[in-house]
């Protein structure tokens, strides 16, 4: 998709015929509130707010409606095609919007300030289909349009404001409707999500406000309307439990086509300031967003990349970073910027694992694993940037057997600078081996060093498998296990009609952290205070039960956790900075330092998603 359109405008015309199919299933499943046997009766002269009603789903879905009459706010001409109506007058409940979208599929021939009367079905949209769980959007579809006039002023905006938008998020879902908030009367003045919902289609407008979402290449950036919501030094806004949700959060695109205007650039802490005024609208990528029809401009704060401080002689430097799909068929300027980090933002780490190294093809599906041609490339970068000249060492994973995109057969590499630690080879492996621990006297050794743990695991079935290596630092061992747990895909969003959401990716990630976790306590038993560090991009929260499930026993210890909570993040999703990407430690780890070093994720420009992670300490 052109990065010119974004990825929530980007439903073409054969949306109305998806928007039929999902309303009938829905209607047939029961799945969406409102739901009636009269679907093909007629309403006449009904208004916007009637449409809207006070749940989510429009009490006429699956209904032809006549004489429907509102002034244009915003026209859209490119994506998900088609214009917002309002009723310039309101009924004074504030469950109900007075806006609405009417989806035309072609180019709408209509313009700001026309006052319309339409007939058309009336629909509940859901981005991304009903397994999605996402909200649904209201709208009108195969609309018939008559310009009743032209030149009219657009209804006055709602200001969306830090006052306006409550502190608590969302409400609890229905138990009798597997935990829906579809049926629940809608209570802007106590949900936030109610709040938003109760705005669907509706003009609005917020001021100046700052951005805690960097321009992404969809031509989209966030901002929050409320300045003290979990903010950290940097300017963004911290997701810190699954109860934080950070309320104050909304997602801008442009109604203008980039051709005409190009999309402001942004990083984090930026401002977004004037006015920013235009239709509510409701997408899978990011929910509630604000389709400018007037954008504010975007005000330099001057963000600038972390680097973290030089390990001390005595200290073990330990990074992990995760490189976004590296092979050799990208561009040098990846590898130089990347290279840079390493050497510049990073300091030379003694040990840095890697994650997302594809083989030497990339994606190019034709049963290569081998990844030599990549890391060479990486590491020669790295030397031409100053830095040292890393050995590395990796298993490659069997063709298309650990996920990610396919024929990249994506693994993590350790690197390591061999003037400061040397690696204890032992023993020559396959994918399919397991390393195994083994001991002498009270210390700890891998049967196969580098090694995968347990890959036989059915938790690590199309997912990347941990990559174990013993390495000596001043005389003293340190085990390594790189990590890359499976991703997030297929959890519901934050914005979804379930609340809370359904996380289903955790139940893998669980399995994954137990294995881990049992590994680790596998070390601990015949060397108690062994170093032992667990690092990678385990793609979940510090709070989460995978990250509790790594920790059991004692075994291991989120390190992020020694940050303070406005510091803990290495990612930036929505509008929210979270973590992804940990370093966890043994007990015998006993003095550290720790730093998430963003270069990445709050930057409109990157070189990866993800910010790399450094721990110093003292073996």
């Amino acid at each position: 998709m052109p990065s010119s359109i974004p990825r929530s405008a980007g439903r073409t015309v054969a949306r109305s015929a998806a928007v039929s199919a999902v309303v009938a299933a829905a209607l047939a499943a029961g799945l969406l509130a409102g739901s009636t046997n009269a679907a093909a009766e007629d309403a006449a002269g009904v208004r916007i707010h009637d449409i809207q009603g006070t749940t989510r789903v429009s009490p006429l879905v699956g209904k032809q409606v006549t004489g429907v009459t509102g002034i244009v706010t915003g026209v859209r001409t490119y994506g998900s095609r088609g214009f917002w109506i309002q009723d310039p007058e309101g009924d004074a409940d504030p469950a109900t919007s007075e806006g609405l979208f009417v989806f035309t599929s072609s180019v709408p021939t209509v313009a700001v300030g026309d006052a319309v009367s339409l007939s058309g079905t009336v629909t509940e949209y859901v981005p991304g289909g009903l397994t999605s769980g996402n909200q649904s959007l209201t709208q009108i579809s195969k609309p018939v349009v008559t310009v009743v006039s032209q030149g009219n002023a657009v209804p006055a905006p709602v200001t969306i404001s830090s006052w306006s938008v409550p502190g608590t998020y969302a409400p609890e879902g229905d138990p009798a409707a597997a935990g829906s908030i579809n049926g629940l009367t809608l209570n802007p003045r106590k949900y936030a999500l109610d709040y938003y919902e109760s705005l669907e289609g509706t003009n609005v407008r917020i001021g100046s406000s700052r951005v805690v979402g960097a321009t992404d290449p969809y031509s989209e950036l966030w901002v929050t309307v409320k300045p003290w919501e979990n903010r950290n030094r940097r300017g963004g806004t911290v997701y810190g439990s699954y109860e934080s949700q950070n309320t104050g959060r909304l997602q801008i695109q442009s109604l203008t086509p980039i051709a005409q205007q190009p999309f402001p650039k942004a990083n984090v802490g930026d401002r977004l300031t004037g006015t920013t005024e235009g239709p509510l609208d409701f997408n899978q990528f990011g929910g509630y967003t604000i389709t400018a029809r007037t954008l504010g401009t975007v005000v330099d704060r001057g963000l600038e990349r972390e680097s973290t401080d030089r390990q001390h002689r005595n200290e073990l430097a330990v990074a992990t970073y995760n490189v976004e799909n590296l092979d050799p068929s990208d561009p040098q300027e990846k590898f130089d910027a990347l290279a840079k980090a390493v050497v510049t933002n990073l300091a030379s780490p003694d040990i840095l694992a890697l994650e997302e190294i594809q083989d030497n093809n990339g994606a190019k599906n034709d049963g290569t694993v081998a990844a030599d041609q990549t890391v060479k490339k990486f590491t020669d970068a790295i030397v031409a940037a100053g830095g040292p000249a890393y050995e590395w060492r990796s298993v490659d994973p069997e063709n298309n057997k650990d996920g990610g995109e396919p024929g990249g057969n994506i693994r993590q590499v350790f690197l390591f600078n061999p003037e400061r630690v040397s690696f204890t080879d032992r023993a020559a492996t396959d994918p399919s081996s397991a390393t195994g621990v083994t001991g002498r006297k009270g210390h700890a050794a891998l049967t196969v060093s580098p090694g995968r743990i347990d890959p036989a695991n059915t938790a690590w079935e199309s997912s990347r498998k941990p990559l174990a290596g013993e390495f000596v630092f001043r005389g003293r061992t340190v085990f390594v296990i790189a990590n890359h747990f499976g991703s997030k895909g297929g959890d519901e969003s934050i914005v979804s009609h379930h609340q809370p959401p359904v996380r289903s990716s955790e139940a893998k990630r669980l399995l994954q952290a137990q294995s881990v976790n049992g590994f680790v306590k596998q070390l601990l038993a015949v060397e108690k205070q062994a170093d032992v560090l667990v690092v990678g991009d385990i793609n979940d929260f510090e709070f989460s039960g995978t990250t509790k499930a790594l920790a059991d026993g004692g075994a291991l210890y989120p390190a992020v956790k020694s940050l303070p909570r406005s510091e803990r993040y290495s990612y930036v999703f929505q509008g929210n900075s979270q973590v992804l990407d940990q370093i966890l430690t043994s007990p015998g780890v006993r003095h550290f330092e720790y730093d998430s070093v963003h270069i990445n994720a709050e930057f409109a420009d990157q070189d990866s998603d993800h910010d790399p992670q450094v721990l110093r300490f003292r073996p």
